[in-house]
């Protein structure tokens, strides 16, 4: 069976992918590592820096000591540590949690509204598109501190106004940054009549893709 290694910084994060490996993805095998004090050690200035870059290398090995077929980390706002896991373990697939959505957004041609709701997040993935995407970033202020003291109605509440003033400022799709975001991507399609992507189930269907093409 395959195992697929999930590495969270954001306990959000964990309940949306399992939820979508579940539904989409039955056969593989899930095995969750949580680590929360990288996202409160970054948001407290700490930065990528070489500290950072070694803990992710160990989450990535023991990982791969388990005997994990993929690597999907959850947490967007870490891509140069990631980066550098996958250079590591090529050809392992190890998968930043929003490439595929930023590729299958890329792909639509449109204005594409970035939204997050974790600074760090957008600092991250703004240079990660594509030169040639036209892209609008926006923050939702507010919505993870609702979150995290249970307010789900006010997050998702934030994240729909937040939607709507980028479908204002003329995007032609929304691109949801994080996977706690997922829960609202109904929501977000129902009040801004936009395509709506997110990192979680353009996740899944990339490392299916990923790991059917390595066995065949």
């Amino acid at each position: 069976m395959t195992r697929i290694a999930l590495i969270h910084a954001l306990p959000h994060s964990i309940a949306p992918i399992n939820e979508a490996l579940a539904r989409d993805w039955p056969q593989a095998s899930r095995m969750n590592l949580m680590d929360d004090s990288l996202s409160a050690d970054l948001a407290a200035g700490g930065g990528l820096n070489a500290a950072m870059h070694q803990r992710f290398q160990r989450l990535a090995q023991y990982a791969v000591d388990c005997g994990s077929q993929a690597i999907l980390f959850t947490c967007s706002a870490f891509g140069p540590c990631i980066e550098a896991v996958a250079r590591k373990h090529a050809p392992l697939p190890v998968l930043k949690p929003n490439e595929a959505m930023i590729t299958d957004a890329a792909a639509m041609g449109l204005r594409v509204g970035l939204l997050a709701t974790f600074p760090p997040t957008l600092e991250s993935m703004r240079p990660e598109f594509p030169a040639d995407v036209e892209l609008e970033c926006a923050l939702a202020e507010g919505a993870l501190a609702a979150l995290n003291a249970g307010e789900t109605q006010r997050h998702d509440a934030l994240i729909c106004q937040a939607a709507l003033e980028l479908a204002r400022r003329g995007c032609g799709v929304i691109a949801l940054a994080q996977f706690s975001m997922a829960r609202t991507r109904s929501q977000v399609a129902a009040q801004t009549t936009l395509p709506v992507l997110t990192t979680v189930d353009s996740a899944v269907i990339a490392l299916k893709q990923r790991l059917g093409a390595a066995s065949s």
